[in-house]
């Protein structure tokens, strides 16, 4: 790689890894169909190589959420123990699935997302909740299927768990987006080694675009604490539809 590719994909790097702070995606929702519009990706391959800078912002964005919003440990770990355990399965799932046939389903994925978290927005009030409405134990299922749809698509698993956190267990977004990166962090660690192994990962693109996204999500994250609760919800599902329209576009 030269020197001006290396640049730009640092710089790709730190718009991906603010919006990754901005929404607790860790990035790799958006970069994705980017990689796969700029740099011709197949699916499993924009999966794998999102993974490298996901991982590694993922754990700051934790840290820079919990400084700001104390996140609790028996939280974390009833999501993140149950993804872990559910991303190892359908990571091994989709290293042997039609890349075409998962771009497709995961546009219609990011739709349906979109479409809910709208609904919220304009027919429900925002909840600005910070204790959870069920028992703690509940997470672990809302674990499960988040680790299992993270590791079939690589990544995905926060961006299910924000919406159901604020709509079920009645959690504001920056809250949801806390817990949503405590339970893709397991998730997405292993999902990578899976990728790795059976070599779907550009890592000389993947390590650029971390660092980038290492040098921004702390920007992102003082941004989700700054906007107002509506802002960013519509900010959120319109990030939503904009993945899946690059996705969708994609040849």
């Amino acid at each position: 790689m030269d020197l001006v590719g290396f640049v730009l994909d640092v710089v790709l790097g730190l718009a991906l890894g603010t919006l990754g702070g901005l929404f607790g995606i860790g990035g790799g929702l958006i970069a994705i169909p980017v990689l796969g519009v700029l740099f011709d990706l197949d699916q499993q391959v924009a999966q794998g190589t999102a993974l490298v800078m996901v991982v590694p912002n993922v754990l700051l964005a934790i840290w820079r959420y919990h400084q700001r919003n104390r996140i609790d440990l028996r939280h974390a770990a009833a999501l993140g123990i149950a993804s872990f355990c559910f991303a190892i399965a359908g990571a091994a799932l989709a290293v042997s699935l039609d890349a075409e046939r998962m771009r497709i389903a995961f546009v219609v994925f990011l739709v349906a997302l979109a479409i809910h978290t709208l609904s919220r927005v304009f027919f429900r009030p925002p909840s600005g909740g910070t204790e959870l409405r069920h028992p703690w134990p509940w997470l672990g299922v809302l674990g499960a299927g988040a680790g299992g749809l993270g590791g079939l698509f690589g990544v995905g698993g926060a961006v299910l768990a924000t919406p159901v956190l604020t709509a079920i267990f009645g959690t504001s977004q920056v809250v949801a987006q806390g817990l949503s990166l405590a339970l893709a962090a397991p998730s997405t660690a292993v999902t990578l080694v899976t990728y790795a192994t059976h070599g779907q990962v550009d890592w000389m693109l993947g390590l650029p675009l971390a660092i980038g996204g290492l040098l921004s999500i702390s920007l992102g994250v003082r941004l989700a604490h700054a906007l107002p609760e509506l802002t960013l919800r519509l900010l959120f599902s319109g990030f939503l539809l904009l993945s899946a329209v690059m996705l969708a576009l994609e040849v």
